[in-house]
């Protein structure tokens, strides 16, 4: 193909599509593969760096637009694949085939931080991700109860804790292992030694995303993980009002001392009765990115108590939504990190 000039030309019409997260063109990102022009039809997959991509259609439309103006050419077709990047230090400390650590991380109780932990897993899965789980709130797990996963233990093969898979995603909770009716009583050592077992003594298998569920505030479970694991980035939830809000601002300082990016904040349970703009001011405030609100819905409760996520339970609801919304976001904002860091492992380059 490579002496074809019409292949070349739609080549270099396509390296004038600009992708719009990472600001490169799509040749050299080689987000183009195996192409080929049949009756003046080009066809090619595009490979994305993330299946729950926000922004393809724009991608395929610019594509679209680019090649039609090559001579004798007068349609495009594309399969849509994804690589997503892997975080080269995760890959390197974890004797798993893990691509990107998540944690969503809140500054106090009570924001619904499970909540979307729960649906953005589920919402990446949609998408068509590989995505773990981690219930990282071992004293008090609610993971269980919003998955419907209240029964029954993990199998255990090899000496591997096998976790449940449920709604596409893989799961495990220290609710999973304990008497739900009986109180936890661990001190900071062995909470930091319960969240790296979560890492090593489970079979995650291959993940894209694992999304660890963080207890509220800035004590050992979130000092734990940021040091037992390199963490791809945290999302912080928060709620519209300013204690929230205040607390929230605390979170995101200590990520900031530790290290560790913040994907953005999330303001949960807008509506009237806590109001709305508490977290994108926040946002604002510290120059990180502002998620999207999730609003205030029945649906959202009615889901987590039934043990079915609302975009599962109630997909069209403006709150199912605003998280399957959230969920493309924090992954195109996961890849530019990755990107924009020397310690991502690129797309393969085809020759």
């Amino acid at each position: 193909m490579a002496n074809n000039p019409q292949h070349d030309a739609v080549m270099k019409a396509l390296s004038t599509v600009i992708e719009p997260e990472l600001h490169r063109d799509i040749v050299s990102l080689n987000m183009v593969r195996n192409l080929s022009i049949e009756d003046g039809v080009v066809k090619f997959t595009f490979m994305l760096t993330t299946p729950a991509c926000p922004l393809k259609d724009v991608m395929f439309k610019a594509a679209q637009f680019a090649v039609k103006k090559v001579p004798g050419i007068r349609d495009l077709d594309v399969k849509w694949d994804a690589e997503v990047p892997t975080d080269r230090r995760v890959h390197g400390r974890l004797n798993i085939n893990l691509r990107n650590i998540i944690a969503v991380g809140s500054g106090k109780g009570g924001v619904g931080k499970t909540s979307v932990s729960v649906n953005l897993a589920v919402s990446l899965a949609m998408e068509g991700a590989r995505v773990g789980l981690m219930d990282a709130d071992i004293l008090t797990p609610n993971v269980p109860i919003m998955l419907g996963l209240t029964h029954g233990r993990p199998k255990v093969i090899d000496n591997k804790m096998i976790p449940f898979e449920v709604y596409g995603i893989k799961a495990i909770s220290m609710g999973f292992l304990t008497d739900p009716e009986k109180p936890l009583i661990l001190r900071g050592p062995m909470l930091h030694s319960a969240i790296r077992q979560f890492f090593q003594d489970v079979q995650w298998g291959d993940l894209d995303y694992m999304i660890v569920d963080l207890p509220p505030g800035t004590g050992d479970a979130p000092l734990s993980l940021a040091q037992s694991v390199p963490l791809s980035g945290a999302v912080i939830v928060s709620q519209p009002q300013e204690v929230a809000v205040g607390d929230a601002l605390r979170s995101i300082n200590m990520y900031e001392e530790l290290n560790v990016p913040i994907i953005g904040v999330v303001e949960n349970m807008a509506g009237d009765l806590f109001g709305s703009g508490g977290g994108e001011k926040l946002a604002k405030q510290k120059n990180v990115p502002f998620l999207g609100r999730i609003p205030l819905e029945a649906d959202v409760r009615k889901g987590g108590d039934q043990g079915r996520p609302v975009v599962n339970s109630a997909p069209d609801t403006e709150a199912a939504k605003a998280f399957r919304q959230l969920s493309r976001d924090v992954a195109a904002r996961v890849s530019v990190l990755q990107f924009q860091t020397a310690d991502v492992i690129p797309l393969n380059i085809i020759g």
